[in-house]
């Protein structure tokens, strides 16, 4: 643990286990209007009257925008120093303009004359854009002072993981098996302001629980080299990301696995796989359920090897099986019956297709959460190599190139589902299978995500944070503090 001036400086710091946990939550908070977002093209489209390429066009730039946020509220992050702290007043801030940014853009946009309505969508998306920048860089930004542990770190997994869980597993089964069915099957205003109700709700509730966890460790004393740390301006972000090494190959390969998960999260992929190629929309909802035990133990199993280990070495195996099931299931779906697979008469393929499809949400979900306690790792290397304590502006680099990737999401699914038949509406469910529709939804379901696996574990290659390196960057840091410690004594 830190200590004051004069007292003997550990090499490591704890947090406690409600505190790792309760911090996840911040994540989770910002994860709920990422959900919640993701239906936002039915409500532009359905109930706005916006075109399919303009909701599209729209995400993919306001996506980019986002990045193009990151680097300056890092940098307000990094200098920032508060009697409440330099975490705690962001996350507050961030949820509270996010809160305030979904109530509007739901209930007054299809409101306005169509010709005020894609403007005004895209000033207030830009502004929920703003504030979910703020809270999210928190999350990456305070792992560096909750605990750099090398058993602890890779716990923030666990929660986070299983929270994703809840949130992305329950939330689809929560929206398929009960608000569709509950509001007619169709995604009408009623749905959307019943679903952004409860997200706003929780949100909140776990951002306060987030700031509580903090608190005790949202001090300088926590905060890099503490007195001895660097001060920075910011015209270092650009040698920061030049000579950083971990950063840059970090940034690739999250940035794909990124891309590759938020694809299979767009709810028209879910529509055409379930609702279309399967033919039973409710089934995602359930296999979603069906998943979730698979998904945390895997989650458990890779935290305990990241412990023993290292992160590096979680992530790339974690990436390694999320690819080979990705391509086994694309392939499995060429030879078998689609039409088969059914919860009330289960057979070979639906199993085959449960046991695949678990392994692939459960791996690929790991590999994405344990980049997280990473991003510490590679600011934590930022102040042994330079001294400069920047955990706001290395994880919003990470930030910039990751959401300028993952921008893509949505463009990449709006422009492959157009090049089939669909410029001017979203599939639907229960539509006629056609050849074109199958092959297409076996590309965004297993093919892109296979392909950004892919990318990630080259990226590896190349990462050099392994356990033995970051064992010696936190001894190094320790020695810095005590050494400061000793000089302050002397001084006094």
């Amino acid at each position: 643990m830190a200590s004051k001036a004069g007292q003997f400086v550990e090499q490591y710091h704890r947090a406690k286990m409600w505190q790792i946990g309760f911090f996840a939550l911040n994540n989770t908070a910002t994860n709920l209007y990422l959900f919640i977002v993701g239906f936002v093209s039915y409500y532009a489209t359905g109930i706005a009257g916006l075109s399919v390429v303009i909701i599209s066009s729209i995400l993919t730039a306001m996506r980019a925008f986002d990045a193009v946020t990151d680097p300056i509220i890092g940098f307000i992050i990094d200098k920032t120093e508060t009697k409440f702290g330099k975490f705690r007043p962001m996350m507050i801030i961030g949820n509270v303009i996010l809160a305030s940014t979904v109530l509007i853009m739901y209930n007054v946009t299809h409101l306005l004359p169509e010709s005020l309505q894609f403007l005004f969508f895209v000033f207030i998306y830009a502004i929920y854009i703003v504030g979910y920048t703020i809270q999210t860089a928190v999350t990456r930004a305070a792992q560096t002072v909750l605990t750099n542990h090398p058993k602890q770190r890779p716990l923030f997994t666990i929660f986070d993981a299983s929270y994703n869980v809840g949130i992305f597993t329950g939330g689809q089964i929560f929206v398929a098996s009960y608000l569709m069915v509950k509001h007619g099957n169709e995604f009408n205003m009623g749905l959307f302001t019943e679903l952004n109700s409860y997200a706003i709700i929780l949100s909140a509730l776990f951002t306060v629980l987030a700031v509580i966890a903090i608190a005790p460790k949202d001090r300088k004393e926590f905060f890099g080299l503490a007195e001895k740390s660097v001060k920075v301006k910011f015209r270092d972000y650009w040698p920061i990301l030049k000579s950083n090494r971990p950063l840059q190959m970090l940034v690739l390969a999250a940035s794909t696995d990124k891309l590759a998960n938020l694809v299979l999260r767009q709810p028209v992929v879910f529509v055409m796989f379930f609702g279309i190629l399967l033919g039973d929309y409710a089934l995602s909802g359930t296999v979603s359920l069906i998943v979730v035990l698979p998904t945390i133990l895997i989650t458990f199993l890779g935290v305990k090897y990241a412990g023993k280990l290292g992160l590096k070495k979680a992530l790339v195996g974690a990436t390694w099986g999320g690819l080979i099931s990705a391509v086994v299931l694309c392939v499995y779906f060429l030879v078998i019956d689609p039409s088969t697979i059914s919860l009330t008469n289960i057979g070979l393929t639906t199993i085959g297709f449960l046991v695949l499809y678990a392994l692939m949400k459960g791996l690929t979900g790991l590999s994405s959460s344990i980049v997280i306690p990473m991003i510490a790792d590679v600011s934590d290397y930022e102040t042994y190599k330079s001294g400069r304590y920047v955990p706001g502006m290395v994880g919003t680099l990470f930030s910039f190139v990751d959401k300028m990737v993952s921008s893509l999401a949505p463009a990449i699914v709006g422009f492959l589902v157009a090049t089939i038949g669909y410029s001017d509406t979203l599939p639907q469910v229960g539509e006629a299978l056609t050849p074109s529709l199958m092959v297409m939804t076996l590309v965004l379901m297993f093919g892109i995500p296979a392909a950004g696996l892919a990318i990630s574990l080259i990226a590896m290659k190349f990462y050099h944070l392994d356990g033995t390196k970051m064992e010696e960057i936190q001894a190094s840091i320790a020695e810095v503090k005590r050494n400061a410690n000793k000089d302050n004594k002397q001084a006094i």
